[in-house]
């Protein structure tokens, strides 16, 4: 099946359930996995007065750490192999193609993403990283919903009441 999974991580609640996803996909099969964190450096097109772009380039870089140490330990607890890596979008490559590279470069097998489900105008505006990966993508992608482990969570918490 899949031996090497990446999996895109950026510390909401829809990545950690990709992550989730991936970790249990690559215990049961005996897969490497390689959690992915981008730091999104987005650039400003506009002067603002006592803006310094690296006070928020620091804190994501600080995130990725301490998120990597996070899934390194869930890794180690669930006989995992595999190690968290980084990388740094730019105005030549935004955060998809910094995903797409790094699993190119990892020689992923599949690649694992959270999806947040939006449509219509939200989507035109936000964007979507999942979609322009799965467009671009060489290999296979398993997106993960938002909306994954909701009805499991709900049924617990119905039956400890």
């Amino acid at each position: 099946m899949y031996k090497r999974i990446l999996v895109a991580v950026d510390g909401s609640n829809t990545s950690r359930r990709a992550f989730e996803a991936a970790l249990n996909l690559a215990s049961a099969t005996g897969a490497i996995l390689q959690p992915f964190y981008v730091v999104e450096n987005t650039p400003m097109y506009f002067e603002a007065p006592g803006y310094d772009p690296s006070i928020l380039r620091n804190r994501l870089i600080v995130q990725g750490a301490e998120l990597g140490k996070e899934f390194s330990e869930a890794m180690r607890e669930h006989g995992v192999e595999g190690s968290v890596a980084t990388g740094e979008a730019s105005p030549i490559d935004d955060v998809s193609t910094v995903i797409l590279k790094a699993a190119a470069a990892f020689n992923a097998d599949l690649l694992v993403m959270g999806t947040h489900g939006r449509r219509g105008v939200q989507r035109l505006f936000l964007g979507s990283v999942a979609e322009r990966c799965v467009r671009q993508a060489a290999l296979p992608v398993l997106l993960i919903p938002s909306a994954a482990g909701h009805e499991e969570a709900a049924a617990q918490a119905g039956g400890a009441a």
